[in-house]
């Protein structure tokens, strides 16, 4: 009977311990909703822009008329990555293929945020409504 109990006891801290480990690794419970145009690196943080927008860019026409042509040039061309402009703060993104079709554009990211690295874990993005 002893034993019955012991190994239904270490089941229990088996499945618990997985649980747990599942938990951290997928935190759904910490969702958050970000807002903001899906940027390249380069504009967004004013490596080549004075205003953290592709307004200088565009007026030049050195990388497309649309703010989508600007980000994609800058992701292909000089070494940018996809990016969350929210504001003055920006998000680096984890999954750059899940928001390509997004580039140039108000977004609506849901996702976890590590705050340390200042990166959205992405999870769903879809198209701000233009109010």
């Amino acid at each position: 009977m002893k034993r019955i109990a012991i190994w239904s006891a270490a089941g229990l801290m088996l499945w618990a311990i997985a649980a747990q480990a599942q938990s951290e690794n997928h935190p759904t419970e910490n969702l958050k909703v970000f807002r903001g145009e899906v940027s390249d690196s380069q504009c967004a943080l004013n490596v080549h822009s004075l205003t953290r927008s592709h307004q200088e860019m565009l007026k030049s026409k050195s990388m497309g008329g649309t703010s989508t042509s600007c980000s994609l040039y800058c992701i292909k061309n000089l070494g940018g990555e996809f990016v969350l402009a929210a504001g003055k703060t920006v998000y680096r993104l984890d999954k750059q293929d899940a928001v390509r079709d997004f580039a140039g554009q108000k977004a609506k990211i849901t996702g976890t945020l590590d705050p340390k690295t200042k990166t959205i874990h992405v999870e769903k993005v879809e198209i701000e409504a233009q109010q």
